[in-house]
């Protein structure tokens, strides 16, 4: 077994030929060669991310202070039954949304 010069590590394949163990290893696992960097996020990367803090941080603390706002759900024409019914429908229409906006745009890009 000789070292290939450019890859550094090589491997002895079945049939007794000497391959450079990168290749091997793209060949059996389909992983591609090199990575490419990463894009930059867009206003459409950020509102995603937006999204995502708003469903799973702000929410679950507003459904935590419902028994301390019953005067303003009460000015708003809500019972604190119904805010703890409504409130997490919220995460849910945002979240259902935004997959399907995201579902769409991807099948656009293709």
């Amino acid at each position: 077994m000789t070292p290939d010069p450019d890859e550094g590590n090589t491997t002895e394949s079945v049939d007794g030929r000497t391959e450079p163990s990168e290749q091997r290893g793209t060949q059996q696992t389909g992983r591609p060669k090199g990575v490419e960097p990463a894009e930059e996020m867009d206003w459409r990367g950020w509102f995603l991310v937006g999204a995502v803090l708003v469903c799973f941080l702000v929410i679950p603390v507003l459904i935590l202070f419902i028994p301390q706002a019953q005067s303003l759900l009460g000015s708003l024409g809500l019972t604190v039954r119904q805010a703890y019914l409504a409130m997490p429908m919220i995460p849910a229409i945002l979240l259902g949304i935004t997959a399907v906006w995201a579902a769409l745009r991807t099948q656009r890009a293709n």
